[in-house]
């Protein structure tokens, strides 16, 4: 309304994450919207930008970062780092923050770390709360909720903290792996995001080196067994009430949807998704059924595998803080559905005050 204050948005980025890069290209796009011709006239911007090693840098030069002035590797640091600070957040300006909008991917903000820190200010924030983040992050919990409600999922085992430096441990998993699953398979750490860490195994020779990859990111560690699918995804916002966007499917010419794959500008889009009006309807109640069983609300991305031969729905994983970079999917579903970037990001704040 003409005359009403402006919220003052904070907007955090970057993160000790390896999803670092991808979080800065998130953070840049919803900056620009923010600051469109319309949003401006009830926003404001506060951008805090953290470092790869989790310094947090003041307003002014977080801003730089996202206008491109400087670059994130070439920011010089605050004078002191993290160890000689009693509160890392000294110098940092946020007391005037009135909505927070946290874009940090991967672990160490997607997880719910950022969502428990920022309760402590007291002030609402875009997205789900700590125990969402948390379960939505974690493959391995998630996959038991899912199991325990029957919603259905890819065959698929889980390995906890085992020791892969042990040879007799290193042994028993692999014949265990080839006993209950079909190769291929997916080797997956149970915490993090954009593919990253996941490796695809066509046979036994190739299961030690995919299970070290994905042990270098988390030692707990979820193996599934890979079909013939079709990638098909669903977007999701609203707080008491959800809402879900068309949905979408992602076409690639590589042999599966790893980090080059999801970033890469010829992938081809198709939303809607080509399929029967019965299968979108179950996938959108399956969307806000395992968002729900979650506590997840806000916004998320709930990501499925159609299995080609049969049509049959499978669950695959459910982001928080789905990218918002120009290639990502969630922004693109809300256009499809009569939202652009800078409606949706209005939105999302007025559904964190609702």
């Amino acid at each position: 309304m003409i005359g009403e204050k402006k919220k003052c948005i904070g907007l955090i980025f970057g993160g000790y994450s390896n999803e670092h890069e991808v979080s800065i290209s998130s953070a840049k796009t919803v900056f620009q919207a923010f600051n469109s011709k319309i949003n401006k006239q009830r926003f404001e911007i506060k951008a805090f930008y953290i470092d790869k090693q989790g310094n947090w840098l003041n307003s002014n030069l977080s801003e730089k970062i996202l206008i491109d002035e400087i670059k994130n590797n070439k920011v010089k640091k605050q004078g002191m780092s993290n160890r000689e600070r009693l509160n890392f957040l000294e110098g940092i300006e946020f007391q005037n923050i009135d909505i927070w909008f946290p874009l940090l991917h991967g672990f160490n903000g997607e997880d719910g770390s950022i969502h428990g820190l920022l309760k402590f200010t007291k002030k609402p924030l875009v997205g789900c709360g700590i125990l969402g983040s948390a379960l939505g992050m974690d493959k391995i919990l998630m996959k038991t909720i899912f199991s325990n409600l029957k919603i259905p999922q890819v065959n698929y085992i889980v390995f906890h903290n085992e020791d892969l430096d042990d040879k007799e441990v290193k042994k028993n998993i692999i014949i265990e792996i080839i006993r209950k699953l079909n190769f291929p398979v997916f080797v997956k750490p149970s915490n993090s995001g954009s593919s990253l860490g996941i490796s695809k195994v066509t046979n036994k020779s190739e299961l030690l080196l995919a299970l070290k990859k994905a042990w270098e990111i988390d030692p707990r560690i979820v193996v599934e067994e890979g079909l013939d699918v079709r990638e098909i995804e669903c977007g999701i916002i609203g707080q008491s009430k959800l809402l879900t966007s068309e949905i979408g499917e992602v076409r690639y010419d590589s042999d599966w949807y790893d980090y080059n794959t999801k970033y890469n500008l010829n992938n081809k889009i198709i939303i809607p998704a080509e399929v029967d009006s019965k299968i979108t309807q179950k996938i959108k109640e399956i969307a806000i059924q395992s968002c729900r069983a979650l506590s997840i609300y806000g916004f998320a991305r709930v990501d499925f595998f159609l299995e080609k031969s049969s049509n049959k729905i499978l669950l695959n994983e459910i982001n928080t803080i789905p990218g918002f970079t120009k290639n990502s999917m969630f922004p693109m579903l809300w256009g499809a559905s009569g939202l652009n970037i800078e409606q949706l990001v209005a939105k999302l704040v007025d559904i964190s005050l609702d």
